[in-house]
């Protein structure tokens, strides 16, 4: 290709970029897959395996305890990444906010275009994680884990659907969309592996019956 115009290509480039960060769409995280992948179906049955199993105590249980949506980069918190993580064609604007976009909720289904009509779920929820041994951490790591984007903790879906799990385990609770159970049990379980918490016979028992299906 010529020089002069392998110039104006280039200049054509850098000039439609500046436009689309203009309008947003480079703002804030870069845009990827939605939970990261969790451990195969046989390491979360190996994990599982080594778990410990210990009745569920809640004493003293706040929220506040697990400082969570604090800042991962420039303007954006963790709530806002995760948008933008899982979301398509979301544009923020100068402060993270997403103003446009759509986002997929796989735990029933759902496409949703207002960010408003998604939360942001702690797969293990922070009152599970409390119950199961966070109630001894530091104030540290329980804002590590409210706010894990390294792990498959952290995942955008539909508000009344997380609201509805609530603190919920999987022996009361899995999504409603089957197809995406055995991806949430290997989840649940790499995550309380890697934080070493315990699990309650029952959330084993079930735990246990999902990822024999998997």
């Amino acid at each position: 290709m010529p020089k002069f115009y392998a110039r104006r290509r280039l200049g054509f480039l850098a000039a439609f970029t500046g436009l689309i960060a203009s309008a947003g769409l480079l703002n804030g995280p870069a845009a990827s897959a939605a939970l990261p992948t969790p451990v195969s179906a046989a390491t979360a049955r190996t994990y599982l395996a080594n778990l410990t199993v210990a009745t569920e105590d809640r004493t003293g249980y706040d929220r506040d305890l697990f400082p969570h949506w604090i800042t991962q980069s420039g303007t954006c918190n963790t709530r806002e990444t995760i948008l933008k993580r899982d979301g398509t064609n979301v544009v923020t604007d100068s402060s993270c906010a997403a103003t446009s976009g759509s986002w997929y909720s796989p735990y029933d289904g759902a496409t949703w275009s207002a960010s408003s009509d998604v939360d942001i779920d702690h797969l293990v929820p922070l009152a599970e994680a409390w119950d199961s041994g966070a109630d001894s951490w530091t104030t540290s790591r329980r804002q590590s884990f409210a706010n894990d984007l390294t792990r498959p903790q952290l995942l955008a879906v539909t508000d009344n659907v997380n609201q509805s799990k609530g603190d919920q385990d999987p022996a009361t609770w899995m999504p409603s969309r089957s197809a995406y159970r055995c991806t949430y049990v290997r989840a649940w379980v790499q995550v309380k592996y890697y934080y070493g918490l315990s699990v309650d016979s029952a959330e084993k028992s079930a735990l246990q019956g999902y990822l024999a299906n998997c």
